[in-house]
């Protein structure tokens, strides 16, 4: 005798939009009259739908699928208030049911879709608009570019949003993204002339004098009527500045003496015993990853927070650290460890959704005061180290050593990291007479502007209640109420970072990770298009 639970049959999916059927514990429902049928067979759904429900073939397309939604939406609240009246104290319980993960990746995709639809029916109304770029390989080697667009409207509305996610199955030179980059702008119906500026993360594809992605676009750009400019991203920028101080003879002991406490589990495991038993103000040591923007800060101040604790316990271990025992190598540690902290809190200050570039290179600008600062206050006959409160600590501790003379040295390589910012960032400096005049219109000379913007900033000057509403409002509020909006919207629309680039990287190791290598490349857009 046949038995129909050993033959295998499963709901089918495209049954959902061909008969109007879902399945619900195990059961084949149909949506319109919530009867069941018994086996899992095609013929026996199609024979249901066509002999009860056939006038819901003159739905075709949109419509059927709309309706789909519609049926399902109909069956959750009757289902609910069932719930509701039978059980109520189950009905966060129902409500908590995950979905079919086919339902889930139709939503994912019904939704992402409206998304693009709506960011294609704002970009008809951008004045402006730049684009931010960066390529990266996922877990299945397939390499991913990235396209971020911000947009302005004629009402100084800003539109920062995911443009597109191109698979890129062969090589990444420069012409290969700018074809990806092509056809993300052209399908969105976007004018070129339009585009004000590219920013990257300064790979050589990306930045080639020649063939680089941002050569290409600006080229276009020009061919097209418009101009834009190439820009490095800020924090990529600061990040490789931050490099610039290597000191190797501090850093190498540091990660040697992080890596063999933390490389085997037993010597891990004692010290973390060890700090729990004499109460330490930490449980652990940091890994440093350099890839990470904060991690050598962070490692660097954990260490020295830890630097008696873990002595004492390299002891233990017959593995002394003789440089814990020098006040020299001591005062560079200290010394490495606030330079860094105030690289950290500039890093942090970059980061960040919206940020207009003008934001930016204020941050850039006040540290670079900083550090003249520093250079001043270290360079003095009696050094001020006000700013450096671990450098202070271990020349206090150790008064006797003199170590006040080496001031002069961390002065000089304060001033070496002063030199670096000012090289690195010379793309910013280039647009500096732009966004001055866009954030201080009012301290901007009018022989300095650009010839036809002369006399409408020799008016604003001399109108009172202008730079009182200057004052008063925010830049973007401020300049809706001018009609000379043209340079604010360009300012408007540049990036400042690839900072959302990098946090939507993050997300896609996430969701692609190991035990999901298979996720497709448009699903795989489809999700981060709902994360950025």
């Amino acid at each position: 005798r046949r038995k129909v639970d050993s033959e295998g049959r499963r709901f089918q999916d495209r049954w959902k939009v061909e008969y109007f059927f879902t399945e619900i514990e195990n059961h084949c429902v149909c949506l319109i009259c919530q009867e069941t049928v018994a086996v899992y067979k095609e013929f026996n759904v199609k024979r249901h739908y066509q002999s009860r429900h056939s006038t819901y073939d003159k739905l075709t397309g949109h419509d059927r699928s709309e309706k789909l939604k519609q049926l399902e939406a109909v069956l959750i609240e009757c289902v609910m208030k069932m719930v509701e009246n039978i059980c109520p104290e189950k009905k966060q319980e129902f409500a908590n049911i995950c979905l079919a993960r086919n339902t889930v990746a139709r939503r994912i995709e019904e939704i992402s879709s409206d998304i693009k639809r709506q960011l294609t029916s704002k970009g008809v109304d951008f004045d402006f608009f730049s684009i931010a770029c960066d390529e990266s390989t996922d877990l299945s080697d397939t390499a991913q570019l990235l396209i971020f667009m911000r947009g302005v409207d004629d009402e100084m509305n800003v539109t920062e949003e995911l443009l597109d996610l191109q698979s890129l199955t062969d090589q990444t030179r420069g012409k290969d993204l700018f074809v990806s980059v092509s056809s993300a702008i052209d399908d969105m119906k976007l004018p070129w002339n339009k585009v004000t500026g590219i920013i990257t993360d300064g790979a050589p594809a990306m930045v080639g004098e020649r063939s680089g992605l941002s050569t290409l676009i600006c080229n276009k750009v020009i061919e097209e009527g418009g101009k834009a400019i190439k820009l490095h991203c800020i924090i990529h920028q600061q990040v490789l500045c931050a490099k610039h101080l290597k000191y190797d003879h501090v850093m190498k002991p540091v990660l040697k003496t992080i890596n063999f406490i933390r490389s085997k589990a037993l010597c891990h495991r004692q010290f973390k015993q060890f700090l729990l038993d004499i109460q330490a103000e930490y449980e652990d040591v940091l890994y440093h990853n350099d890839v990470r923007w904060l991690s050598r800060g962070s490692a660097l101040q954990r260490f020295y927070s830890l630097r008696k604790e873990i002595g004492e316990f390299l002891e233990t271990k017959g593995q002394p650290m003789r440089e814990l025992s020098d006040p020299i190598w001591l005062a560079d540690l200290g010394f490495l460890v606030d330079i860094t902290k105030h690289l950290n809190v500039l890093n942090t200050s970059l980061q960040g959704k919206d940020a207009a570039v003008n934001q930016l290179y204020s941050h850039l600008k006040a540290f670079g005061t900083k550090l003249q600062l520093f250079i001043r206050q270290l360079s003095q006959t009696q050094p001020n180290t006000i700013h450096f409160s671990a450098l202070q600590e271990i020349m206090n501790s150790f008064p006797q050593d003199n170590i006040s003379a080496q001031t002069s040295r961390y002065a000089a390589d304060i001033a070496s990291l002063a030199g670096e910012f000012k090289r690195r960032f010379q793309d910013f400096a280039a647009i500096e007479k732009e966004i001055s005049l866009f954030s201080s219109p009012f301290s901007v000379d009018p022989d300095d502007a650009p010839d036809q913007l002369q006399l409408e900033l020799i008016e604003l000057h001399c109108d009172s209640e202008l730079r009182s509403r200057h004052q008063q409002l925010s830049l973007v509020n401020f300049y809706r109420q001018l009609e000379i909006r043209t340079l604010a919207k360009k300012m408007l629309s540049l990036f400042g970072s690839t900072y959302m680039c990098e946090k939507t990287f993050s997300a896609m190791n996430f969701n692609k990770n190991r035990v999901r290598t298979r996720l497709s490349d448009s699903h795989l857009r489809d999700t981060l298009e709902l994360t950025s």
